[in-house]
């Protein structure tokens, strides 16, 4: 009778081990989620085409976040350097003449054929500047194209490099490339450097950091250094950022510790953008 006493309980023992072992495995994996092309910077303008300031924006990160040039987003709010911007104000993300647009488009109709279409304006708007007024006329969805995965490493011909590129640009981690930059897809921005977490992320070009901050959905802890008025790279999902926004930094000089904040694995999301818009890195980085 003890033996099976003591097996009985030897079992129960076992038992909830493997239920607290599994119950410690789904504690671990809860929070990671997929990147979605939202998350990424869909370089989307919002419908009506303002955004509101929210607590810890950066006219650049706004502008990263919506695949603008800071200095046009400036211009159209008629803001000047050092571009201070306030919690709650509305900022236009996009040329008066292309809100107008936007604003006297007219709506599908939400009842019956010729029922009138209203939208409400916002207080404060200039005239012609009304705020969601409805879409642009439907198209025909375009056929659904299926892309290959990137592969794992650079092709031998390297991408080619922009006009007016600066050059001297290094390498931002060490690391296999486990996504690369694809032209208009925006999931594939730049280049996904898989590593260690904790090994040394470095500015890839002299500058100074106009953002350093988790406020971009997606991109976890990151980091934008301005190198000119038309040139900034991005480093995302860091484990702990090293630099603080208005620091100057060199080329090869640590700005963070490579992490997997904003995704699932170990990898550095780095970009590099002219006036606003993603370039291919592999175009400007040295072969190796």
């Amino acid at each position: 009778m003890s033996t099976f006493v003591a097996r009985a309980a030897l079992v129960s023992l076992l038992v909830s081990l493997l239920v607290a072992c599994g119950h410690a495995r789904v504690v671990k994996r809860e929070g990671v989620r997929p990147v979605t092309a939202a998350d990424r910077g869909s370089l989307e303008v919002p419908q009506d085409g303002r955004y509101t300031v929210r607590k810890g924006d950066t006219l650049y990160g706004i502008a990263f976040r919506h695949g603008l040039d800071y200095r046009e987003v400036a211009a159209w709010n008629g803001i000047r350097a050092p571009y201070t911007i306030y919690p709650g104000q509305r900022l236009l993300l996009r040329g008066r003449e292309q809100a107008r647009e936007v604003a006297v488009t007219p709506a599908p109709p939400a009842t019956t054929p010729g029922a009138p279409v209203t939208g409400p304006t916002m207080a404060g708007t200039p005239p012609g500047d009304t705020a969601q007024q409805g879409r642009p006329p439907a198209t025909s969805p375009a056929p659904q194209v299926t892309r290959p995965a990137p592969p794992a490493t650079p092709p031998a011909t390297p991408a080619p490099v922009p006009a007016g590129a600066p050059s001297g640009w290094q390498w931002p981690t060490q690391g296999q490339i486990v996504g690369r930059f694809v032209a208009g897809d925006p999931k594939r921005q730049g280049l996904d450097i898989a590593g260690q977490a904790g090994q040394p992320v470095l500015a890839a070009a002299p500058g100074v950091v106009v953002y350093s901050g988790a406020g971009l959905v997606g991109y976890g802890e990151l980091i934008i250094v301005k190198h000119s008025d038309e040139w900034l790279s991005a480093y995302a999902h860091n484990r702990r950022r090293l630099v603080a926004e208005g620091e100057q930094v060199r080329a090869g000089q640590q700005i963070a510790e490579l992490g997997r904040t904003g995704t699932s694995r170990d990898m550095l999301h780095f970009e590099i953008r002219r006036n606003g818009k993603p370039v291919d890195p592999l175009g400007l980085l040295p072969p190796r």
